[in-house]
């Protein structure tokens, strides 16, 4: 035990060759940071082009040069910047000892949205997805994606040996479906399969076998009549509709109803393609997309950047993406793997949803493009994530070299 405490104490000292602060910057994992930070400034930059003209003709520009929208999501991801360094200097471990803590905190929020979640848009009375703090509006569903990679990585570690065994597969099923039920029942289907894709995706790295997937995907299969059926409102199914049973092909929807639900994918696919190679010059965007700034943010790169911009906006969350899946391939520790691989395809499937909604090749769920979508709590949350890679990162090689104070204490 005073071995350990004299080594953690020369770590964080520098090893007695150098600074506390020296060692604390060389144990940040700059390269992810800066990554990150350059997704999130080409994002204000859409988001700044997609809002001047309206924020202009209603005289809203914060400091006479930035609408709220570029104001908000700048202070998210300054903020969350703060938050994930901090973060980072915490062990992940003690994050996964007080796993039931940080869930369950997610949780009892989603929980809190059915009393006195507020509804933004009139459109969809059901979906209770923000509370209204008055300066701004904040989606707890965000949060409880960190919640839920921290609470099973905890648990795939604990059955790592039993992974394969029915009973294990029936809790880690159970444990899955508490996060997909709250946002499910808040109206939030964009997340839920967000929550389907890191299920999987951890489920895999995990060392889940292919018979269970095959199986699991067939329950999910026979399941979705009832989820159709029971918890898919009428106005979820029309959006469905209008992508893939579109008027007068077949008789699901009315014109009217057709014209109404498919116009924002509609326009953002005229966006994309009026943009062309090189796009129409940055800030001169003229199509009408709804919510261009945030869930549409997509088809401002395109009509905007063109070919060009798109692919450059594809290319940087890649990369965000690959630099997370290196980092976790790079440490033998299976819940530091955990952390980061639920990271890297929280990111990813979020990505292909937004862009696949903006291509029409998705119905609308009101995912936001990461890093690059307008909204201050959906960057704070989303820097908040990073911080989970950033503590694998400076502690990583700490764990390999040395027995973690934290199974001492409980071995």
């Amino acid at each position: 035990m005073a071995k350990y405490r004299a080594k953690q104490k020369s770590i964080l000292h520098g090893g007695g060759g150098g600074t506390g602060l020296r060692h604390a910057a060389r144990g940040t994992d700059w390269l992810t940071i800066g990554l990150c930070l350059a997704c999130s400034a080409f994002g204000l930059v859409l988001v700044h082009s997609a809002t001047l003209a309206g924020a202009q003709l209603k005289e809203k520009l914060v400091f006479g040069l930035f609408s709220s929208e570029v104001f908000n999501s700048a202070g998210g991801v300054a903020a969350g910047l703060v938050f994930a360094l901090a973060i980072s200097f915490l062990d992940y471990e003690l994050l996964l000892k007080f796993w039931y803590v940080i869930a369950g905190g997610c949780a009892l929020l989603m929980l809190l949205l059915i009393p006195f979640g507020a509804a933004l848009n009139p459109l969809r009375p059901d979906a209770r997805l923000w509370f209204d703090l008055g300066f701004i509006d904040f989606q707890p569903s965000e949060l409880l994606k960190m919640g839920f990679i921290i609470s099973f990585t905890w648990h795939l570690h604990r059955e790592r040996e039993r992974i394969n065994k029915l009973k294990t597969i029936l809790m880690l099923g159970a444990h899955a479906l508490i996060p997909f039920g709250l946002v499910v029942i808040t109206g939030d289907l964009g997340s839920a399969i967000v929550f389907l894709a890191i299920t999987a995706g951890m489920l895999f790295i995990a060392g889940l076998k292919m018979r269970w997937f095959a199986a699991l995907f067939g329950l999910l299969g026979a399941a979705f009549p009832l989820v159709w059926i029971y918890f898919i409102s009428s106005f979820q199914k029309m959006r469905v509709y209008a992508v893939y049973f579109p008027w007068p092909k077949y008789d699901f929807l009315t014109e009217a109803d057709f014209k109404d639900k498919i116009y924002q994918q509609q326009q953002a696919v005229n966006a994309i393609g009026s943009g062309q190679l090189f796009g129409r010059g940055l800030f001169n965007g003229t199509v009408d997309v709804p919510v261009r700034e945030s869930d549409m943010i997509f088809s401002v790169a395109g009509e905007e950047l063109g070919f060009i911009g798109a692919a450059a906006v594809l290319l940087c969350i890649t990369l965000v993406v690959a630099r997370l899946i290196l980092v976790s391939s790079r440490t033998r520790n299976l819940r530091a793997r955990l952390l980061c691989a639920g990271v890297a395809l929280m990111i990813g499937a979020q990505a292909i949803i937004n862009i696949g909604v903006c291509l029409k090749l998705l119905p609308v769920t009101g995912i936001t493009l990461p890093f690059i979508s307008a909204g201050g709590s959906s960057n704070l949350s989303l820097y908040l994530t990073i911080g989970l890679v950033l503590t694998v990162f400076r502690h990583q090689n700490e764990h390999e070299d040395t027995q973690s104070y934290f199974d001492y204490l409980y071995s």
